[in-house]
């Protein structure tokens, strides 16, 4: 009996990964960008002294060939009926700069919030939904957790004591979102089949959403975005 049990939940997850396929792609910038910015950081000399070389705003970062990081890929109205990871998201504080820049959890996923700085912070988050909180880390403290318990849009985590120390998060009902690296490359895995909303959003932009379809049957599919820099007005 309890072999016939493991050969059905052996098929059960066999048919289900049959039908769940990956969403791939890339995200560019067309067009000449801005270049990033040296944050100055001389009013905490422990944070100055933390970087070899002057450190940049990451609120826009294009390579070369134009692929674009730190962009937040989900898709829109997809069903989802499991359960929030238990594995903590982690939100660190290293040179007085948030790691990751942008990050993406799930609503009741543990958030972990490092300080690795031998220097004061103080967490303030600004969601809508969500409880707002603005918590102090002293050097000594190195380690708090929270959790966001409803989805939202994207918010900003910021520290009071270093103004440049922006971090942005989106917390979502389902696991189908992605953040762009540095070579514009997103992947979501383990989408069930169906026709989806795909959004892609970025910080620098007025028109900071883009949107398309993306049909995904039995294997991968594959979706690129591209901002472009608003055209002047005459």
């Amino acid at each position: 009996m309890r072999k016939m049990m493991n050969i059905a939940i052996i098929a059960t997850i066999a048919v289900s990964a049959m039908f769940a396929g990956e969403v791939t792609g890339t995200v560019k910038f067309i067009g000449k960008g801005p270049k990033a910015k040296p944050i100055r950081m001389d009013a905490d000399p422990v944070c100055a002294a933390s970087h070899k070389a002057a450190a940049k705003a990451e609120s826009f970062i294009v390579d070369k060939d134009g692929n674009l990081a730190n962009v937040i890929v989900y898709l829109k109205g997809v069903k989802y009926s499991g359960k929030a990871p238990s594995t903590p998201a982690v939100l660190d504080q290293a040179g007085c700069i948030y790691s990751p820049h942008v990050i993406g959890i799930q609503a009741g996923q543990p958030v972990k919030i490092l300080n690795n700085d031998a220097t004061m912070h103080n967490i303030h988050a600004l969601p809508k939904v969500n409880r707002e909180f603005n918590k102090g880390m002293p050097k000594s403290l190195k380690e708090i957790s929270t959790i966001f318990d409803k989805p939202e849009d994207v918010f900003v985590i910021k520290c009071d004591v270093h103004p440049w120390m922006k971090n942005y998060t989106q917390v979502f009902d389902h696991p189908y979102f992605a953040v762009t690296g540095t070579d514009g490359k997103f992947s979501i895995p383990n989408v069930p089949d169906g026709t989806y909303e795909i959004v892609a959003w970025q910080e620098k932009f007025k028109k900071k959403v883009l949107t398309q379809s993306v049909t995904v049957k039995g294997g991968a599919a594959a979706v690129n975005f591209e901002f472009k820099r608003p055209k002047k007005k005459k």
